[in-house]
């Protein structure tokens, strides 16, 4: 592994470099940049199925009762319901 990670801040770890670019800006270091080209294949993680508002509103509110997000909520039951189907 190099020794740094960036030539900019010397730094050798990730967190270096964040912390480096938290209290640094850009335009001071310009001349020091290079021109680079990149791929990036962006792929969803998420599914998104519609449900009815009513019941979209119900499934909110139960899910801020529980102290957790909605998706969150969707999700553990449909995970129970595969559960289940797979059992019988």
């Amino acid at each position: 592994m190099r020794k740094h990670k960036s030539s900019v801040s010397q730094a050798a770890s990730y967190r270096e470099i964040g912390e480096f670019w938290d209290i640094h800006d850009l335009s001071n270091f310009w001349g020091k940049t290079k021109k680079v080209s990149f791929k990036v294949k962006v792929e969803s993680e998420v599914t998104y199925y519609a449900v009815d508002r009513i019941l979209s509103e119900r499934i909110q509110a139960l899910a801020q009762k529980r102290g957790i997000t909605a998706d969150t909520l969707i999700n553990i039951w449909v995970q129970e319901k595969l559960q289940e189907q797979k059992a019988s």
